[in-house]
């Protein structure tokens, strides 16, 4: 018990530990952000097709796959009808942008709550260091996207410190449903697939609808496109390396 409260604890922070150094920029620059867009996006792709999908068919199948991709697309679709008629948190900040920002952080939130499951559901496993590994692996992954995620945010128009408590509370939504899959691993396990085909939709959905058309809309196609596969790369790479 004690390992898994330390495990899913270092976990969840290391989205804050990520996030913190995205306070250091200031003026990012038009070609700046559509290249940090269009990096955002070559990350998303590859935890979704390196990471997300291969897990949910791994552990299960692909109807399941198929089903909880679409019902991450479906729930995204519906969403952005919800929030684009809802006025962003700052005056400065366009409607179209304020979508998306908020399409994004509930993209990296549900990508989140699968994983907290698996690392839950591997400490709660008859195998008492899968439990470890999957935390660290995990862990590691989530100091670039904390990062990403403030960075994103901040890019945005929304306040350092507001992006920093969103992005560490996408962490700690880690940490709840990591201790929800420990306490009902039986509950939980049949569920894990479905959360991560639901997550590589949603993110797909965004990466396709927003981050994409963004950083190819003002004239910085070229340098957004090389970002996208250094952003893509630079997943594929820490994934590998953690494997």
């Amino acid at each position: 018990m004690n390992s898994m409260i330390t495990g899913s604890l270092v976990t969840s922070l290391c989205t804050a530990l990520g996030a913190l150094p995205a306070m250091l920029f200031t003026n990012v620059t038009h070609r700046g952000r559509d290249a940090l867009l269009a990096f955002t996006a070559g990350i998303m792709v590859s935890a979704s097709t390196y990471g997300l999908i291969p897990s949910a068919l791994k552990l299960s199948n692909l109807f399941v796959l198929a089903i909880g991709m679409l019902l991450g697309t479906v729930i995204l679709t519906v969403m952005e009808q919800f929030i684009s008629h809802k006025e962003p948190a700052r005056s400065n900040l366009p409607p179209s942008q304020g979508t998306s920002s908020s399409l994004f952080l509930f993209a990296m939130a549900l990508h989140n709550l699968p994983e907290g499951l698996s690392v839950g559901v591997s400490f709660g496993s008859a195998d008492h260091d899968l439990g470890a590994i999957v935390a660290l692996s995990i862990g590691l992954q989530n100091i670039p996207e904390g990062f990403l995620t403030a960075l994103f945010l901040i890019t945005h128009g929304m306040y350092k410190w507001l992006a920093l408590l969103l992005a560490t509370l996408t962490g700690l939504l880690e940490l709840l449903f990591c201790w929800l899959g420990f306490l009902f691993i039986g509950s939980f396990t049949s569920i894990v697939p479905y959360g991560l085909a639901f997550a590589a939709g949603a993110m797909l959905f965004v990466v396709y609808k927003e981050l994409i058309p963004e950083s190819h809309g003002d004239g910085n196609e070229r340098v957004s496109t090389f970002a996208f596969i250094f952003g893509l790369l630079t997943m594929i790479g820490i994934t590998h390396l953690l494997k």
